[in-house]
């Protein structure tokens, strides 16, 4: 079967055929780094890298790319309240965001460019669309001329005379009309900045990632995603930016994922339940927010509560005692019985639900209904006098497969929390102060048993799961 797509510039579903035959290129919005991210952010990681890793599974060679904004207004405004360089606050946030998403399951992506590092091919193109008449620059800021792309609205399905009434013309800006949008700001007194032909200043938002999925994509890709909220204005400007300069479709499937509440409410600092995942992650295993993410399609909203975040860790537990009561057997049980081919048929069936779950827009909530039959079906195995290693090695084959397209870790032999892993490494750091080389090097032994790699950095102790 071939994969289904919901594709938001269409609004339905249609099936996925690549640019190229077997490959995928992928761009996902990445966060802005001033702040750690809360779990309203967490959830197009955890599903764009879920759809990455059945599209994997699936056979596709992928290339996966997610961006870093690493300069804009509340970036400077951050740093200036913190008395901190804008490079030093990005880059230690950009370190607390590795390691909130790794606990989370997530694979880095193939590449995380970072705006400030693409500043000179910013500029070229934006002075390519000045060329073609698609910009303007007025007093030091560069602005876009929306009217002029005559796509403008296709991927919100706005037409320009609908959102011609609630655009206006802020208070410093000059421009020609009030829908175009800045693609150059020209820098205050005391900001970073960048020299340009427009004088000092530093990109817009939207143009960030037309220019860095072009420079590392090409010029058109299979798949772009992100939040709901990003639709418009941030994919539709990034639309109406590439698709001038290029004269070429940017992507071919648009993806995004729905919005979160926090006890039936809209998350949000002012009403006080804004929910960081590095808070998060220490008070439950992150597997298990990981799996409740994915409980629910991507592109539903979801609600996030107490209750149903117990809901979700008693079905992981109940997955994970089916997988290790097979296991056990496993270790007890010689080659008997006489009906192997019934049960790895019955086995091949669930893995099949998965992939058909899967296959229809990566429903990852009927994907974890197969993992929930799989497991019942392992368990009524396990009530048979006679049990073979062949079917129970299938058992634990599948289960390993199925789980590991979803991220999660069935043995908990293989989980480590990571406040575990921080209060040896603490433990390791005193032991070497007090001179005990003995008791770090066991220390040491002993993560990395656990899979865990240390690694000496000029700030300090780093870890990584193996």
């Amino acid at each position: 079967m071939t994969i289904q797509i919901f594709n938001s510039l269409k609004r339905e579903k249609e099936p996925f055929v690549p640019i190229e035959e077997g490959k995928v290129k992928m761009y996902v919005c990445g966060p802005t780094v001033y702040n750690y991210i809360h779990i309203g952010n967490a959830r197009p990681v955890i599903v764009y890298d879920t759809v990455r890793k059945y599209l994997q599974y699936r056979g596709y060679d992928v290339t996966f790319v997610s961006n870093f904004t690493d300069v804009d207004d509340k970036i400077i405004k951050a740093a200036n309240e913190l008395g901190e360089d804008v490079s030093e606050l990005t880059d230690r946030f950009i370190k607390a965001y590795y390691a909130d998403v790794e606990a989370l399951g997530c694979t880095k992506a193939d590449s995380h460019p970072r705006v400030t590092e693409h500043m000179d091919e910013i500029i070229d193109f934006i002075k390519v669309l000045v060329e073609k008449g698609y910009a303007y620059e007025s007093q030091g800021d560069v602005y876009y001329r929306t009217r002029k792309f005559e796509g403008y609205g296709k991927l919100s399905h706005q037409s320009v005379d609908d959102l011609k009434v609630g655009a206006r013309i802020e208070r410093g800006e000059k421009k020609e009309d009030a829908l175009d949008f800045a693609l150059w700001k020209a820098a205050k007194p005391g900001e970073i900045f960048w020299e340009s032909p427009w004088g000092q200043g530093r990109p817009g938002w939207h143009i960030e990632c037309s220019v860095m999925a072009r420079e590392i994509l090409g010029d058109t890709i299979d798949i772009h995603a992100g939040g709901q909220d990003l639709t418009f204005p941030h994919h539709e400007n990034e639309i109406a930016q590439s698709e001038a300069r290029t004269g070429k479709t940017f992507a071919r499937y648009w993806m995004h994922n729905g919005y979160i509440n926090i006890d039936n409410e809209k998350m949000s600092k002012s009403l006080g339940n804004f929910v960081l995942v590095n808070d998060i992650r220490k008070q439950i295993n992150p597997q298990v927010l990981r799996f409740f993410m994915l409980s629910v399609h991507y592109r539903n909203p979801i609600n996030y509560s107490q209750e149903l975040v117990e809901q979700a860790e008693a079905g992981l537990d109940r997955i994970r005692t089916s997988y290790e009561n097979v296991l056990h057997r496993l270790n007890t049980t010689a080659d008997l019985g006489d009906q192997h081919d019934i049960w790895l048929h019955k086995i091949q069936e669930v893995k099949q639900q998965f992939e058909t779950a899967m296959d229809d827009d990566f429903n990852t909530a009927n994907g974890i209904a197969a993992l929930f039959e799989l497991s019942k079906l392992a368990n009524t195995y396990l009530l048979e006098k006679q049990t073979s290693e062949e079917v129970l090695n299938q058992f634990i084959s599948v289960l390993d497969l199925l789980t590991a397209v979803l991220g999660i870790t069935l043995s908990k032999e293989q989980e480590v929390l990571d406040e575990e892993i921080d209060a040896l490494i603490e433990e390791r750091n005193q032991a070497r102060k007090d001179r005990n080389f003995a008791r770090a090097d066991e220390i040491r032994d002993q993560l990395k048993e656990m899979n865990i790699i240390l690694e000496d950095t000029a700030q300090g102790i780093r870890w990584k799961r193996g």
